[in-house]
């Protein structure tokens, strides 16, 4: 896997990793007992002060891989992934101002 530097793979990579951190947090931190995880999502999403917080969590999993791409001197593939990285946080404060 570090093998490849590609644009597309660093997109890729850095549009589902968030995703993992999210269902990751969802995992540790909450009690599935209590609530699906269709539940959090929905909550998450109408939650503006847990739409930071956890959002900003789950781009923790693309510091690591940018780390991981950057180090290993793929630097198309890091590119990739910090874009979407930045992406996401656009995305988060927008959605966390228009509530």
């Amino acid at each position: 896997m570090l093998k490849i530097d590609k644009y597309p793979l660093g997109i890729a990579m850095g549009s589902l990793a968030p995703i993992l951190g999210i269902v990751l947090y969802y995992y540790i931190k909450v009690d599935a007992s209590v609530y699906s995880l269709r539940e959090f999502i929905v909550f998450f999403f109408e939650n503006s002060a847990m739409l930071t917080a956890v959002g900003s969590l789950s781009l923790i999993v693309n510091i690591v891989l940018f780390t991981l791409y950057i180090n290993n001197r793929k630097d198309k593939t890091a590119i990739g992934i910090f874009a979407m990285t930045v992406m996401y946080g656009l995305i988060i404060l927008y959605a966390k101002f228009s509530n």
